[in-house]
């Protein structure tokens, strides 16, 4: 088995990463890149859990804008997080890597009840694991949920994959001289408000000392590089570690 620095990982992807090109929905090409990612990770060994959001099919906080009650909106979003992650199961399986999706609202004909013992025997035994329905509440992001399960499971590290290579002072794509950060605090995170998560998860994993990794996973094999502790995207830690 190759070196790795960690071994058990949460992947966070968004909804919004399933869209591909398309306006709403879910790209088979992408979801097929997603699961090739994986594959050499999950050969070697290492057991993963993921979380994905629902905005490529509903966000609640656009239907609350619209006239829509928050924890309404926010009820169909987690559902709609199920339909991505039995999406993501299917893909998964056509490459071969065993798979449970585990549901924070119960739903026994499709999708298992979450449960911590359990979700951690699925990784021992192999199973990439994703977690499905957010927290089971409203009001709480799939960033939230990502972080949660992360400490949950006991994971080594959280790792959120987003279009850029990493966390910058400013915003890449409007400012061609925002500067990257290859290691930062979650405090400094905080505290500049930078935006990379909301800040309930940003807190829940500077209070657990659980480190992140922001990378860009179009770019090709860099979730392996980032488990094999190569410098891939910034690495967010607590400043105690």
């Amino acid at each position: 088995m190759p070196d790795y620095k960690y071994k058990r990982v949460l992947l966070k992807l968004s909804g919004e990463a399933l869209m591909g090109e398309r306006a709403y929905g879910i790209d088979p090409d992408v979801v097929q890149y997603i699961a090739e990612e994986i594959k050499p990770v999950y050969d070697d060994g290492i057991e993963v859990g993921v979380v994905v959001g629902g905005g490529n099919i509903f966000r609640g906080v656009q239907g609350a804008a619209a006239g829509m009650d928050r924890a309404q909106g926010d009820n169909m979003g987690m559902l709609a997080t199920v339909i991505n992650c039995l999406s993501l199961q299917d893909y998964f399986e056509r490459v071969g890597m065993d798979s449970r999706v585990m549901t924070a609202i119960e739903m026994r004909q499709i999708a298992e009840t979450y449960i911590r013992r359990r979700a951690i025997r699925h990784l021992e035994k192999g199973r990439i694991t994703i977690f499905a329905a957010g927290t089971g509440n409203p009001y709480f992001t799939t960033d939230t949920a990502a972080a949660l399960r992360a400490c949950e499971i006991g994971a080594d590290v959280l790792l959120k994959a987003t279009k850029v290579d990493g966390i910058y002072d400013s915003d890449p794509v409007k400012n061609p001289d925002a500067v990257k950060f290859d290691t930062i605090t979650y405090m400094d995170v905080l505290t500049r408000e930078l935006k990379v998560m909301d800040a309930t998860a940003t807190a829940l994993c500077h209070d657990n000392h659980m480190p992140m990794i922001v990378f860009n996973l179009g770019e090709k094999d860099a979730f392996r590089r980032a488990l094999q502790g190569e410098n891939v995207g910034t690495t967010v830690v607590d400043e105690e570690m």
